[in-house]
């Protein structure tokens, strides 16, 4: 208030100071005066409305909100000046990159580390500083029931400029732009497309088992290799045939970026609390630009392509993808209202791309590791592919009839969750269950941690066990609470959450067709978070050729 009555007065001033209705001599003066002392005023204005506005962001307002959170029974540490609690995140995540756990270790204190460690020594009921913006820890399964549901208060964070080169598009949408790509987008995932696209799948899987028969071919009963790139590949192959009609040759290019990008944001990280680091035009930042520009003409230039296709009339060419489909889909659209732009179709091929190859990744590696740590369900889950597929090339059917297979994946889903935390920001001031948030207080819903509570999955919560999903996802879990949301759930559910287990059922069977497996000596459990949790030092086994 003191500072706008300054400025009104200075105001005031300056209009007298030109008013016809001053004499010459006071006109002269005040001229005069002016000129010596106005422009040095304005400037102390200046300068003291901005150090106020930077008091007021740096050191005011987070004191204001960690009471307000102490108040209403939150805990965590004291306000630290501009870094908050990232300084110690930051050291805490490096720590725990640094060494491999033991099989048997609770894997949530090495993907997500910090908050690990908040929660254990506050509570559930915590929050964690990033910068000057306090974050609550939401748990309790009622509570993310309700952040997830009402997603037009609880938005996803504002994404800076090296975030939106890795992953955009809806994703990270909100309000109508949100609800029009999800709308345009929404047949391509449909259950009779997915069945379509089955054949695609297969092309990949039967790629990959061929080349792995190939190698085995000339050793004598088995041998030893990292099974993740191939894996990878795999997924890689599979998104590109399926998404945009190619091989994997085709969009190596695109791939190559994407993987360049995402190590490239790992370095950032790194400094990721030194305040205003990310604005920097370091060689990173500029590398992570170029590689933006050249993935975006690359993907560009396809879309083209197949609007020439559509312009044409070469239907059957252009709908029998994901590309196809969402691009004939926004035509459809684009007849009544206004649809999707040359720059949101490119946002949604980068998401296909990136979300469509390493989500599923994760979740097959992640099973395969299990199957050798279990090898009892390893050998269940093959006799029941032997029993329903034979040595035949799986039907669409055929994997729904799946049932063990389907409860080990939902178990290693709740494991290892590809997206182990979801963020949230309040958008205004709203109360969730009995808790007052001004607006733009974050919200972290740690998943892997309350996928591992015993207070919502009983005793054996940190033991593997399938069977806990023999009457569904709905039952799994105590009380029929939202506590297993690996996809996250609500409106905003993962749109390519059934794309990802059709195509992760249809390569875990066939590997079981063809082999069986266990983990190599050279093996480090090493789960990490990246973009999903991947295995930092990769999934060495020892494969045994196994016909059915």
């Amino acid at each position: 208030m003191r500072n706008h009555l300054i400025f009104n007065l200075f105001t005031v001033l300056f209009i007298l100071s030109s008013s016809p209705l001053c004499s010459m001599k006071m006109e002269i003066n005040i001229t005069v005066t002016s000129m010596v002392f106005s422009f040095p005023f304005a400037t102390i204005v200046i300068l003291t409305y901005c150090a106020w506005m930077l008091l007021n962001w740096a050191w005011l307002k987070p004191k204001k909100l960690e009471n307000l959170l102490r108040r209403q029974g939150f805990s965590g540490n004291s306000y630290k000046l501009f870094y908050g609690d990232m300084k110690e995140m930051s050291m805490i995540l490096k720590e725990a990159r640094a060494k491999p756990i033991s099989l048997s270790d609770d894997i949530a204190q090495r993907i997500l580390p910090f908050d690990h460690h908040i929660i254990k020594k506050f509570g559930k009921n915590s929050f964690v500083w990033m910068g000057p913006k306090p974050s609550i820890n939401i748990t309790d399964p009622k509570l993310i029931r309700e952040v997830l549901l009402n997603h037009e208060i609880f938005q996803k964070p504002q994404q800076s400029t090296l975030g939106k080169f890795i992953i955009h598009g809806m994703v990270m949408y909100e309000g109508e732009q949100w609800s029009k790509v999800r709308k345009i987008a929404n047949p391509a995932f449909h259950q009779d497309k997915l069945k379509d696209m089955l054949p695609k799948f297969y092309l990949s899987c039967n790629e990959m088992i061929r080349k792995l028969r190939k190698i085995l071919a000339s050793k004598e009963e088995s041998f030893e290799l990292d099974m993740w790139p191939h894996i990878q590949a795999l997924t890689a192959d599979v998104i590109s045939r399926s998404a945009f009609g190619s091989s994997y040759e085709d969009g190596r290019k695109i791939f190559e970026l994407i993987r360049d990008q995402i190590n490239l944001f790992t370095e950032v990280l790194q400094f990721v609390y030194i305040p205003g680091w990310r604005y920097l035009p370091t060689r990173t930042s500029r590398k992570m630009k170029a590689n933006h520009n050249e993935m975006r003409e690359l993907i560009k230039g396809m879309i083209n392509k197949r609007e020439e296709e559509l312009k044409f009339g070469k239907s059957s060419v252009v709908n029998d993808d994901l590309l196809g489909l969402l691009m004939e889909s926004n035509h459809k659209i684009q007849e009544k209202e206004a649809g999707m732009s040359i720059e949101e179709v490119i946002e949604e091929c980068k998401l296909f791309y990136i979300a469509g190859q390493e989500t599923t990744a994760s979740l097959i590696v992640w099973t395969l590791v299990f199957l050798c740590m279990h090898p009892h369900w390893q050998e269940l889950a093959r006799e029941e592919v032997r029993r329903v597929l034979g040595n035949q090339e799986p039907k669409f059917d055929d994997l729904n009839r799946l049932k063990i297979l389907t409860k080990v994946i939902y178990e290693v889903l709740r494991f290892y969750t590809p997206a182990p935390l979801l963020t949230r920001r309040t958008s205004k001031e709203t109360k969730l269950g009995e808790i007052f948030l001004p607006p733009g207080v974050g919200v972290s819903v740690p998943t892997i941690l309350v996928h591992h509570d015993e207070e919502y999955w009983g005793e054996d919560a940190k033991e593997f066990n399938p069977d806990r999903f023999s009457e569904g996802v709905s039952k799994a879990s105590k009380n029929n609470q939202v506590a297993f949301f690996p996809f996250s759930w609500g409106p905003r559910i993962c749109i390519g959450q059934n794309f990802a287990l059709l195509e992760t059922k249809l390569a875990l069977a066939m590997i079981l067709q063809n082999f069986s497996f266990k983990l190599s000596p050279a093996y480090a459990h090493a789960p990490a978070r990246g973009i999903t949790v991947y295995p930092q030092h990769g999934a060495p086994m020892i494969v045994f050729l196994h016909e059915l």
